[in-house]
């Protein structure tokens, strides 16, 4: 009786849950690939598949194994596969040397984050058409649109074709923010000239880079059905794959921009070592409270500052307790992740001109991927020399941003409109 009871609790459990489990109203390119209106592209093809362990549909199905399942119907083979940074799986370390290796079934993973940053004539010999399938995070410094865009120049060098199957801007598809790339600066961690927060999806930026840029890229884009540009990534319904290992969450996303930057200079903790990568910010030499205090008489739109205690367990003044805030975003779809984040910097510069000058000395030796990662060495600047800074980095990239907003339009998938 026992039994029969334990096992009518366990089957309502199970009921209860999936009927509580959202299905997700939006479809990836992946869920679309297979329909009548795509799948011709796929027919008497040789295909290589630059993907990682993100690349799933709605259903949880990988986009690699969607293909392998799908070949024999529709006649076309999968011959290769590419991995970007963090690797096939995305078990790697950020900036991990990636070796190629082999699948399962033997399918050669070619690797674009180890010897090579691009595919090379070896690699593209034998393939006919090239598809891109990996989830974004939404900003530009994060190497899985560069190799995208390393892909789009060396297809078009060879007359191959690229076929994006499209995904969500975890972030939401309308908050632009911080500085446009200037040409000096492009390298794996920045390749296109469009802010830090651009508010697009990687098809979008896939139809910017191939224009802007003069690629000649023989580009498809196979959109997503049911997205719209002020959804998040909760709003989908869609399953949250870690891209990488500091992106567990999709929320993780919207902070990863607001300290990322920063923390290339090791003047604080942005919680990498700690349960709460890029929410927190701390330092054994900060008053919390006078630091939230500061932040939040600037009334930044959508974030809020609360103070925060906490003891990283690596990084960063490991196993020493910082003092800090940990950010709270109050509002997606009005905040400015980028300018939120120098004002982080001025507020920490204004309070402790000492401890942050000292520490500013100390990181030379990471001052050129600040800039990188910037976008342009004017952050640098106005930083190490300037005294009251937080006007000047919440202004001086205003104008290049809002002539980017009206540009990007024409670039702009029709079906995501603001719901």
């Amino acid at each position: 009786m026992r039994y029969f009871l334990s096992l009518t609790i366990l089957v309502n459990f199970l009921v209860n849950y999936l009927q509580a489990a959202p299905t997700p109203q939006v479809q990836v390119g992946a869920d679309l690939l297979f329909t009548k209106e795509y799948v011709h592209l796929l027919k008497n093809k040789r295909i290589g598949l630059i993907t990682n362990h993100t690349a799933v549909n709605s259903q949880m199905k990988s986009t690699a194994s969607l293909l392998q399942s799908h070949a024999k119907q529709y006649d076309f083979t999968l011959a290769a596969l590419f991995a970007p940074e963090h690797g096939i799986t995305g078990s790697a370390h950020a900036a991990e040397f990636i070796k190629d290796e082999k699948d399962s079934a033997g399918i050669p993973i070619f690797s674009l984050h180890g010897a090579t940053r691009r595919p090379t004539d070896k690699m593209l010999a034998q393939l006919d058409l090239l598809l891109y399938d990996i989830q974004d995070i939404g900003s530009r410094s994060y190497t899985y649109i560069t190799t995208l865009f390393y892909v789009m120049e060396e297809a078009a060098k060879r007359q191959i074709p690229v076929i994006v199957l499209d995904r969500p801007n975890p972030i939401n598809g309308r908050v632009i923010d911080g500085p446009l790339l200037e040409e000096k600066w492009r390298s794996i961690v920045g390749y296109i000239n469009v802010p830090y927060c651009h508010g697009m999806t990687v098809g979008e930026l896939a139809r910017y880079f191939n224009d802007q840029s003069k690629v000649g890229c023989q580009l498809e884009v196979i959109p997503m059905r049911g997205w719209h540009r002020n959804m998040t990534f909760q709003d989908t319904g869609l399953p949250w794959i870690p891209t990488s290992p500091y992106i567990p969450e999709a929320t993780t996303a919207y902070y990863y921009p607001v300290t990322g930057i920063l923390g290339e200079l090791q003047i604080v903790n942005t919680g990498i070592g700690y349960t709460l990568p890029f929410k927190v910010l701390g330092a054994p030499w900060i008053d919390a409270k006078i630091f939230a205090h500061h932040l939040n008489s600037q009334k930044f739109p959508g974030v809020y500052f609360e103070p925060f205690y906490y003891r990283p367990f690596y990084g960063r003044f490991a196993n020493e307790e910082c003092k800090g805030v940990i950010i709270i975003i109050t509002n997606h779809l009005i905040y400015k992740p980028v300018s939120t984040q120098y004002l982080l910097i001025g507020i920490l510069k204004s309070l402790y001109p000492k401890e942050f000058k000292e520490a500013l000395a100390n990181s030379q030796d990471r001052k050129a991927m600040f800039c990188k990662v910037n976008g342009t060495d004017k952050v640098y600047q106005i930083i190490k020399e300037e005294k009251n800074i937080v006007w000047k980095l919440r202004s001086f990239h205003e104008k290049e941003r809002k002539a980017f907003a009206h540009q990007r339009k024409k670039y702009l998938i029709s079906s995501y409109a603001e719901d």
